[in-house]
């Protein structure tokens, strides 16, 4: 065979490999003719017209992520530093849409410089509008109000937002002391506020107790003085039945009724000897003292008796 023939051979086989083109699974393949935009290679072997058509570009259709770290500052001039990922994707495998990715930007490094800062000036001017003690508990408005934002712009370039993961939220290390300080002195607030109420709670059931309890001797010592009176009484209605019942007998049987009242004082002298705490009783021991307390007695006993 001649070297011609092996020339021709060589080109053969030359234009068919370069007129085949495998693209993995998971990417599309753009085709220009020229440099011109002419069509879309999906996964799988492909045929294209050999020093004609070229493969402009391989464009992953997979998600991809991306970490973010940057800062905002709040309403309140505080500094927030934020970590988060980024997780995004080709917005379908549409012509138009594969054709905004591979034709909005000139490299992928002009593509991710761009979706960086649109995506952390979204969260600054939002953070903007907030103040500190109020941005750790917005993680979800956040990443809602960037989708808002961007996904019309995204969509523009061929790419939609998939999750934004706000990972880390934190101030400077002197505003985080400052809060950390407000926290304790809140906490011991609320500590001194449940303490004098539980405080409050116990003296004012104590008086409560306390009230209750004088409240019911009272009405005890009330009942117990008036049972004492009662019986006083009863008692000295006895008495001054005995002592009637007396005088009636001795007046029968001829008998001077003093005599009863001279027992009686004589007892009563027993008893004061008997009971009494001093060692000395003063009394008129003469006879004409005698029959004075005889006479007051006899008196009383008088007034006691029934008008007939």
């Amino acid at each position: 065979m001649s070297t011609f023939a092996l020339v021709i051979l060589g080109l053969i086989a030359l234009t068919l490999f370069l007129c085949y083109v495998i693209v993995p699974q998971g990417t599309v393949a753009v085709v220009t003719v020229f440099g011109k935009y002419r069509r879309i290679m999906s996964p799988g072997l492909n045929f294209k017209l050999p020093f004609i058509e070229a493969v402009y570009k391989r464009i992953s259709i997979q998600n991809r992520s991306l970490e973010l770290n940057f800062q905002a500052i709040t309403i309140d001039q505080a500094n927030v530093n934020f970590k988060a990922m980024l997780v995004y994707a080709a917005f379908d495998q549409s012509e138009e849409a594969i054709k905004n990715v591979a034709f909005k930007f000139v490299d992928e490094q002009s593509l991710m410089q761009a979706l960086v800062r649109t995506v952390e000036g979204s969260i600054r001017a939002f953070v903007a509008t907030q103040r500190q003690a109020a941005v750790l508990s917005l993680r979800g408005e956040i990443v809602l109000h960037v989708k808002d934002q961007l996904d019309a712009t995204l969509e523009s370039w061929g790419y939609h937002l998939i999750d934004l993961q706000l990972n880390d939220i934190a101030f400077d290390e002197e505003i985080m002391r400052s809060m950390a300080k407000v926290v304790a002195s809140n906490n011991l607030k609320a500590a001194a506020e449940n303490e004098g109420q539980a405080l409050l709670i116990t003296k004012t059931k104590a008086a409560e107790a306390e009230g209750n309890a004088i409240k019911i001797a009272a009405e005890a010592e009330k009942i117990a003085a008036q049972l004492r009176g009662q019986g006083v009484a009863l008692f000295r209605e006895e008495v001054t039945k005995g002592l009637a019942h007396a005088v009636e007998e001795m007046s029968k049987n001829n008998l001077d009724p003093s005599m009863v009242y001279f027992s009686m004082w004589t007892e009563a002298i027993k008893h004061f000897a008997e009971q009494g705490k001093g060692n000395v009783i003063f009394l008129d021991g003469s006879n004409e003292g005698m029959s004075k307390s005889l006479e007051q007695m006899m008196a009383i006993q008088q007034l006691q008796r029934p008008v007939k």
